[in-house]
């Protein structure tokens, strides 16, 4: 996992948190593969090849799992969790809607959530956690775990561990279902040091110490190379798929 690290720019003795932080700076959550009908492969070498040799990004099971395997191989415990999101009008996604992960049974971790916590959040506090990404609390809601940012619930995890394989149909369903908010338009967002920048089909918005500015995008596939360094071009079922 060498060139993981390298691609995160950690090392070896990096913290969780350094490790944390360094893949949310380094690696985009984007779902570009999506909208190029290329077909997501939730197996560590395709996963790996993707993120290290490619050097692109992806959405939570890509992302939560490549990193689920490389804390493992530093050493840490970690379980794969299924979460369900909430979107914006506040209504609950399916199982397996979202993949986080809980190590050495102390910190939620997540680098792949789009905007979320900088550093891991401790698991068995239940008060506000400071981040730069803002304010966060786990509150207990029967045998889940509810995620709160600035007070607005992001995502309920379930206590019981899952396995890799376990997320492919959900994985699948997310790629294909016209109803599934990734087949909405292409997207790719990072976070940096002084806040995020974002890119779609339509916008580049970037946020910079709490101010957010937003312009036009010409050309998609420009705008993703340029920002990101990634190579789009979006397959004729997609668009079809975005006008009906």
């Amino acid at each position: 996992m060498d060139e993981y690290l390298q691609r995160i720019g950690a090392s070896r003795t990096s913290s969780l948190a350094e490790l944390h932080e360094r893949h949310l700076l380094s690696v985009p959550f984007e779902n570009l593969y999506t909208h190029m009908d290329i077909r997501i492969v939730l197996e560590i070498p395709w996963l790996y090849d993707k993120i290290v040799a490619q050097r692109r990004g992806g959405f939570c099971y890509e992302l939560n799992g490549l990193f689920a395997e490389l804390l493992r191989h530093l050493g840490h415990q970690v379980d794969l969790m299924s979460a369900r999101v909430y979107n914006q009008d506040g209504w609950l996604g399916y199982p397996f809607d979202h993949l986080t992960l809980l190590v050495d049974d102390e910190w939620l971790c997540d680098v792949g959530f789009g905007a979320f916590a900088l550093h891991p959040l401790r698991w068995d506090s239940r008060e506000d956690q400071q981040d730069p990404a803002g304010v966060f609390r786990l509150v207990d809601d029967g045998d889940d775990v509810e995620v709160l940012h600035g007070g607005e619930p992001r995502y309920r995890v379930e206590r019981r561990p899952r396995s890799l394989e376990e997320f492919v149909p959900a994985c699948w369903w997310q790629q294909t279902a016209p109803e599934s908010s990734f087949r909405v338009a292409p997207r790719a967002t990072i976070a940096t040091p002084t806040g995020r920048i974002t890119v779609t089909d339509q916008k580049i918005v970037l946020t910079e110490n709490g101010r957010k500015t937003s312009t036009d995008v010409e050309d998609p596939a420009a705008a993703f190379l340029e920002h990101f360094g990634l190579h789009f071009r979006q397959s004729s079922a997609s668009g079809v798929l975005r006008q009906l």
